[in-house]
């Protein structure tokens, strides 16, 4: 028999293993951005916080493991995942038809719509023939990537590292506009200094095809495991009123959504 079909049964029995071994120790190793807030940030100390970071921790705690946080730039984040480098990934990470090629995906533990942010009266409007020409700003390898090239076929699509960036250009006046989750905008910008004379620009962005179905914690497709453990950990969070607590923390609605 040839060696390849004698090492083929041997290396998926270790590759099993080495799966089960990684989520049946004492730690759980997360990616997470740091760069997303109120979701996720870094304080100056580079303590790690926000709602993903929470709920993270809470989740480990219900699985009686160690929170071992990984950061991760995000448009490398299921490549690292894949690569092992942690053991999911908790990073407002969309769950959509194309991710699932790659990854699988828990249950989702939040969901707020897409939306537009320009100047007020910017003169001009939401639509693709108003944004045509116009420097649109989104983060990288993101949902809001897909959308706007999907429904905004004219505009200069500018692609940026983080979200932060594309906040800086836009308040910078480099950008007419930019696309993002709408609670990240309204926390993570609007609210600022740096927000002041900007607003949204028109509706919730209706596009489930890039946009998903709501934010879930990614997982290898083979760790089926550990994505049913941690489905069951936030639909306990969500049950026995934790998640209120870990919501309010951040927000004023209830960002489960519907």
């Amino acid at each position: 028999m040839p060696l390849k079909k004698l090492l083929l049964p041997l290396l998926t029995t270790i590759f099993m293993l080495s799966s089960a071994v990684t989520y049946a120790g004492d730690s759980l190793r997360v990616g997470v951005e740091g760069a997303y807030p109120p979701f996720s940030w870094k304080e100056a100390d580079g303590t790690l916080k926000g709602f993903d970071i929470d709920f993270a921790h809470e989740v480990c705690k219900r699985l009686n493991k160690e929170c071992v946080l990984v950061e991760q730039e995000w448009d490398g984040m299921i490549p690292a995942l894949l690569a092992r480098k942690f053991d999911t990934i908790i990073a407002s990470m969309s769950i959509t038809e194309e991710r699932k090629k790659k990854v699988d995906f828990t249950v989702k533990y939040y969901n707020t719509p897409a939306m537009l942010v320009a100047k007020k009266n910017p003169g001009f409007d939401d639509t693709a023939d108003g944004l045509k020409y116009k420097r649109v700003g989104v983060q990288r390898a993101t949902t809001h990537q897909c959308s706007a090239e999907k429904l905004y076929p004219d505009a200069e699509i500018v692609l940026y590292a983080t979200q932060e960036e594309v906040w800086q250009d836009l308040s910078t006046g480099r950008l007419d506009a930019q696309l993002s989750d709408s609670l990240q905008a309204l926390e993570g910008f609007l609210k600022l200094d740096a927000g002041k004379g900007f607003d949204f620009l028109g509706g919730a962005i209706d596009d489930p095809q890039c946009q998903g179905i709501g934010a879930g914690f990614a997982v290898r497709k083979k760790d089926t495991t550990l994505r049913d453990a941690l489905s069951k950990a936030i639909g306990d969070i969500r049950a026995d009123g934790t998640y209120k607590t870990l919501n309010d923390k951040y927000f004023e609605i209830d960002v489960y959504g519907s």
